[in-house]
């Protein structure tokens, strides 16, 4: 298509409606009906178009998968919840945590729990935090940013043992097959995490944030959450929100499936990894179909609790509920993503790529190679709200770049790994920022705006360390 530009005009619809209306939800649905009335330049056609690419997602394997785990994650999550599983061990904790500074202490304590994707530990530690923010009545948006910064920026640092670090690397292998590079796609890989300047930064901004609270801000932030939490109308679960308080406290309801998740999901990622031939149990992890893994995870997990639940005489109907109920909770999360997944396509097929590809060429200077991929990236990366996307979209271009300007390559790896790690942690169109903002009643919208000012500084932060270092390395 000649107007490739016009691509751009979908994720520019989305984000000034966000903005604008404080609601992600009709931008969207905007966003991808005038993406495909461009591409087809009919209405009917069009809007024949937008249903096909709503279909075409929840067609595709891995995203039918995400959703399926989203939702009986949900549901585990309504069953804990009416079984007093959460109410006994958000009460266990909570008389050993009495700060904010302890409950983020705890969020970082919960790291181990990043060994897959983001989503996962947001939504397994997200209800017993929520519970506590309510209860010492502490700023949900610092408490959010922190849950985001320990898994976003940690899970793209990891060397092993994610689903991450096969992606990641095939990504590198690909571009470097096409490239006629003889170097080693993993070896290269390892020597960009030392340049993913972005996660760095904000893995120490968040640890700096948690060891230094500052009272002023905290009432103001607490105050802002007020207002916000005012916006939400909570009338029609007020009857849920009643029978939840007074549930009876077992704290066991929560520890027998959290950890039979854990060892599951660790289990089954080794038996897939080595039925595709790993040779050791890291190979394993980074071999293994993680999505369709945790699926099967939490689907055997809510058989065995649902079991579980029965025999310390749960009540059947009580169950079935609030299993219906929590999955239900994760219907909004579950269509965004979707409506995402969807604009991805449609913007693809409106050259996208094609106009990136077209808009940078092999006129820069080395030194400003990388720190134009990674501004670039970022700016994109916002605009979809994937790192995942952002990689698949930047990693050919940095490199072929980074070739015929002559700049380090895993300097610049290590940009395009830091454009996506900045997308998906600030975007309102993050699945994280989404899962997060979600499970803790905060407004989309206000949220990424807060994040977006923490990032900022981490990102000017990197831009500077892209240069600097980009003198030393090219």
């Amino acid at each position: 298509m000649a107007h490739t530009w016009l691509s751009l005009l979908p994720f520019i619809i989305v984000i000034s409606m966000s903005i604008w209306l404080k609601n992600i939800l009709p931008g969207l649905v905007l966003g991808l009906l005038v993406g495909s009335l461009i591409l087809k330049a009919n209405l009917l056609d069009g809007t024949y178009q937008t249903v096909s690419y709503i279909v075409t997602t929840l067609s595709a394997g891995n995203n039918i998968k995400i959703i399926g785990f989203l939702y009986l994650f949900g549901g585990l999550v309504g069953m804990m919840n009416i079984s007093g599983g959460i109410k006994g061990f958000s009460e266990w904790v909570g008389n050993k945590i009495r700060t904010e500074r302890g409950l983020l202490g705890l969020i970082w304590f919960t790291l181990p729990f990043t060994f897959m994707m983001p989503m996962f530990r947001i939504m397994m530690i997200g209800p017993i935090v929520k519970s506590l923010i309510k209860k010492m009545d502490l700023p949900k948006q610092r408490v959010g940013l922190t849950m985001d910064i320990s898994t976003e920026s940690v899970i793209v640092l990891l060397p092993v043992a994610t689903a991450f670090v096969g992606f990641m690397v095939s990504l590198v292998e690909g571009s470097i097959r096409k490239l006629h590079l003889g170097m080693s796609p993993y070896h290269v890989f390892l020597l960009s995490i030392l340049f993913n300047f972005f996660a760095i930064v904000m893995l120490v901004i968040g640890i700096v944030q948690t060891f230094w609270t500052n009272k002023t801000n905290n009432s103001t932030i607490k105050l802002d959450q007020k207002q916000l939490d005012e916006e939400v109308n909570e009338f029609h679960r007020a009857g849920i929100q009643k029978e939840l308080s007074l549930v009876k406290a077992q704290p066991w309801n929560l520890i027998f499936p959290v950890f039979l998740l854990l060892g599951l999901s660790l289990f089954l990622l080794w038996q897939d990894g080595t039925a595709k031939g790993a040779h050791t149990i890291f190979e394993a992890f980074s071999m293994a179909d993680a999505t369709f893994v945790m699926l099967l995870a939490v689907f055997i997990t809510l058989v065995l609790s649902f079991v579980f639940y029965i025999m310390r005489r749960q009540k059947l109907d009580e169950i079935l509920y609030h299993f219906f109920d929590g999955g239900n909770q994760m219907m909004e999360a579950i269509t965004l993503l979707v409506l995402i997944w969807s604009l991805t396509l449609s913007a693809e097929d409106l050259g996208f790529s094609k106009f990136i590809s077209s808009t940078l060429g092999s006129f820069l200077p080395a030194f400003l190679t990388p720190v134009t991929i990674f501004v670039l990236g970022s700016i994109i990366g916002y605009f979809i709200g994937s790192s995942w996307g952002t990689w698949g979209l930047f990693m050919p271009l940095g490199m072929s770049l980074a070739v015929s300007t002559g700049a380090s390559i895993p300097l610049t790896v290590g940009a395009v790994f830091a454009s996506g790690a900045f997308g998906a942690l600030t975007s309102p169109l993050g699945d994280t920022t989404i899962t997060t903002a979600t499970i803790l009643d905060m407004t989309l919208v206000d949220y990424s705006r807060y994040k977006l000012k923490i990032s900022s500084i981490g990102g000017a932060i990197a831009i500077v360390l892209y240069i600097v270092s980009a003198l030393f390395f090219s």
